[in-house]
């Protein structure tokens, strides 16, 4: 059973670090009882960089709750203090009971009283390893492809965490974020990619990345 297991919004916020300056909502905070989520996301998150991040499509970020397992074993965070914990990529919701593999674009599922979509795999980035200040997060993300995913809200509703997933609709078994991530990230199939191309429920900048993936193997 999927479920979610933290529910998490944020603000922007001005942070200043060895690196200098810079801005980001990625610090966000465990939300305690229901929250209305609407199609543009929950009530209370904003995004700092709507360059990249808040379409329609990226309305929630997603984050496999088995992944902080991973990451602490691989980074030797074996104390209370230093673990990373729900919420330590910046995500909406950290989700108990699924993975990248689990779930295919195009998946409708009920939660509370919303319906929601996934839309493709979340892109990483390098702000997520600045703000765990762990060397090489970004790169390991990527060869992992530990990323997330995102959904896009059908329907406005009321979630909280604890709320259980119900799928009703999967039009694309085939088409799974982690196939997603593979073809994006590590092997190239320009079958797959053509397949991913054709389904309407694919986030918008995957579709910008595929099709440049194409183009630049047909000119060869």
């Amino acid at each position: 059973m999927v479920l979610i297991h933290t529910l998490l919004v944020g603000q922007p916020e001005t942070v200043t670090d060895e690196g200098g300056e810079w801005r980001s909502a990625i610090f966000r905070q465990p939300a305690n009882g229901p929250v209305k989520l609407h199609r543009r996301g929950l009530v209370g998150d904003q995004v700092a960089d709507t360059k990249n991040h808040g379409r329609p499509d990226q309305a929630v970020c997603c984050h496999p709750l088995d992944h902080y397992s991973y990451w602490n074993d691989l980074y030797e965070r074996k104390s209370p203090d230093s673990m990373l914990v729900p919420g330590g990529v910046g995500e909406n919701w950290t989700l108990s009971g699924v993975t990248e593999r689990d779930v295919s674009v195009g998946d409708i599922f009920k939660v509370g009283s919303a319906k929601v979509q996934v839309s493709g795999p979340r892109y990483p980035c390098t702000k997520q390893e600045r703000k765990l200040k762990l060397p090489g997060f970004y790169r390991r993300t990527i060869e992992t492809l530990r990323t997330g995913f995102y959904l896009r809200v059908l329907t406005p509703g009321t979630v909280e965490a604890g709320d259980a997933w119900t799928l009703e609709e999967r039009p694309h078994p085939d088409l799974t974020v982690h196939g997603i991530n593979v073809c994006g990230h590590r092997t190239f199939d320009p079958d797959f990619a053509e397949q991913a191309l054709d389904v309407p429920e694919l986030a918008s900048n995957w579709k910008r990345i595929l099709e440049s993936k194409l183009d630049k193997q047909r000119s060869g």
